[in-house]
């Protein structure tokens, strides 16, 4: 393997975590290890806001900015959110009109920095990113070792058994959960509660909702995913049900839930607006059917949807999500280093009781613009909750804690100015 010498650039892209900046820590940990040994990497650069900040040259000095302040990376790596800030710049396609004009102006900073290794923390529509730059590096013989580094709360990448970032998200929503089904517990005028959880296409976070089973015997009393196609008449038959057993129901929904047409229930509550990838904006499933249970019953109803707190509770992640996370982002460095290029880093599973795992990498190209879903044997056959088997799949994830300093009552985050 030839030793590619030359400057590391990393980035961050797509929706923040409360474990993404932990992936941070980890590759300016890897690359200053390998500066300090005076190996292959010389600088580490940060792009501000992901390719968006790249291509109008915002970049930081993280080598100096963290070797001044050492300390500053354990702050880091308990920051919720993007700390180098984050895009959702969709690059060009190969052969495009415009692919040339922005894939041109790209590369020269690159060689401008001469940068040789990029990393690229993201999910799903950053593993595009990192595709079709490793691809225009190859079109161009531009010597670069490009390695995506996953993340996503979604936990919806394939190749990886699960996602940084997605760990402490299912956290707080299933002891979020636990703490609403207390809430709800203590009246007895029959009521329905909807939490809206976030996941369009997936329902990995829907089901976390469901880990009280395992733990405190509690969980809601009906789950609803992406995965499975909604019908309001036998969503309202099994309200009925669970109304008939205690008069409180809790009811976990994902924010992607379709009807067979595929309409999203949510959709009439939102502007039809899309990002830059085609994904529509979603939220409003949770108001829609509240408002269609208080048509159909009379009953009091609530909708509670999550919304950010999923992604940025950094005062509630976990600890093995924050090892993970950290792990990955380390051995992202030592694997371009080594001669890695054109892959995505993985998690793989060795065993789930006890829990261990190793770090891997996988091909971009095999990973980009695909979705993992949530399978069939994770799904009950009425398709209005999960089975034991994705408990016991999810728990490990969400084990242990870890928390920031605190000053004054308020947790101390590490802010890039």
């Amino acid at each position: 393997m030839k030793i590619l010498h030359g400057n590391a650039i990393v980035g961050q892209s797509g929706g923040p975590t409360a474990a993404i900046n932990a992936t941070l820590a980890g590759v300016i940990r890897g690359a200053l290890d390998e500066i300090a040994a005076g190996g292959a990497i010389a600088r580490l650069y940060g792009m501000r806001n992901g390719v968006d900040g790249l291509l109008r040259e915002e970049i930081v000095e993280l080598d100096a900015l963290f070797a001044e302040d050492p300390a500053a990376l354990d702050r880091l790596a308990l920051t919720p959110a993007a700390a180098l800030g984050s895009c959702r710049r969709k690059l060009p396609a190969a052969d495009t009109e415009n692919e040339a004009e922005v894939m041109d102006k790209l590369f020269a900073i690159l060689e401008k920095y001469d940068v040789r290794y990029f990393f690229y923390i993201g999910g799903n529509d950053s593993m595009d990113t990192v595709a079709k730059i490793s691809a225009y590096a190859e079109k161009k013989n531009y010597p670069i070792r490009v390695v995506g580094v996953p993340k996503t709360i979604d936990n919806d990448l394939i190749g990886t058994d699960h996602t940084p970032g997605f760990g402490s998200a299912a956290k707080y929503i299933a002891v979020t959960v636990q703490e609403i089904l207390r809430d709800t517990a203590v009246y007895t005028v029959p009521a329905v509660t909807i939490v809206e959880i976030m996941g369009r296409d997936a329902g990995w976070l829907t089901a976390s909702s469901a880990l009280g089973r395992l733990v405190t015997g509690f969980e809601p009393d009906l789950i609803y995913l992406p995965e499975r196609a909604f019908s309001y008449e036998e969503f309202y038959a099994d309200l009925k049900e669970a109304l008939s057993r205690h008069p409180n129901v809790v009811v976990a929904v994902s924010e992607g839930i379709h009807l067979a047409d595929g309409t999203f229930v949510g959709e009439g509550t939102q502007s039809g607006a899309v990002d830059a990838f085609g994904h529509r904006y979603l939220a409003g499933t949770g108001k829609a059917l509240e408002l269609a249970i208080k048509a159909e019953f009379g009953c009091k109803v609530r909708s509670i949807e999550l919304n950010l707190p999923q992604r940025c509770a950094g005062h509630l992640v976990s600890a093995t999500d924050i090892e993970e996370s950290l792990e990955v982002g380390r051995s992202a460095v030592a694997a371009a280093v080594s001669g890695v290029s054109r892959e995505m880093m993985t998690i793989q599973r060795v065993s789930t009781e006890p829990y261990a795992f190793t770090i891997g990498h996988e091909d971009i190209f095999e990973i980009a613009n695909q979705t993992k879903y949530v399978p069939d044997e994770f799904i009950n056959e009425r398709g209005n909750h999960v089975t034991d088997r994705c408990l016991i799949y999810l728990l490990p994830l969400i084990k242990g804690e870890l928390y920031p300093a605190y000053a004054d009552g308020l947790p101390c985050h590490w802010i890039l100015k």
